[in-house]
């Protein structure tokens, strides 16, 4: 079953907070990186380079647990377990200039490498809530 992230969980969501996504590795092992998010329709969305660890997991195991504190009170935090929805390269470079403005006020994403391709992974959560406060 799937929900929407909806209330307080939009808010965290929107403000300048990382999100730590947590993969498999093929051993089963966890990887769990932060990164940049944003949300569009109730889902969370992420940003990456094709060939980095976490995106490669998803490729393989869909599975995905995403935390997000509040970085103004960390001890409360949105959490989401879900599958990823949509992977795409379309709107990609778009996207990372969003939350380079967000999380940077630049308005492009100053990091880009010579022959990076950027995707956009959209998250489906089976569970949202927010926690601690």
């Amino acid at each position: 079953m799937t929900v929407k992230v909806e209330g307080r969980g939009i808010e965290i969501l929107e403000g300048k907070n990382f999100c730590n996504v947590s993969t498999l590795r093929e051993d089963g092992s966890v990887h769990c990186v932060p990164v940049w998010v944003d949300i569009e329709d109730g889902q969370p969305v992420l940003n990456s380079a094709e060939g980095r660890a976490w995106p490669t997991n998803l490729q393989r195991d869909p599975r995905v647990t995403l935390t997000v504190p509040n970085m103004e009170n960390p001890y409360e935090y949105l959490e989401v377990r879900g599958r990823v929805a949509e992977r795409t390269h379309d709107g990609a470079d778009e996207h990372i200039d969003r939350l380079a403005k967000k999380y940077l006020d630049k308005d492009e994403y100053p990091y880009r490498q010579p022959g990076e391709q950027r995707v956009i992974i959209r998250v489906e959560p089976e569970i949202a809530k927010v926690r601690g406060g």
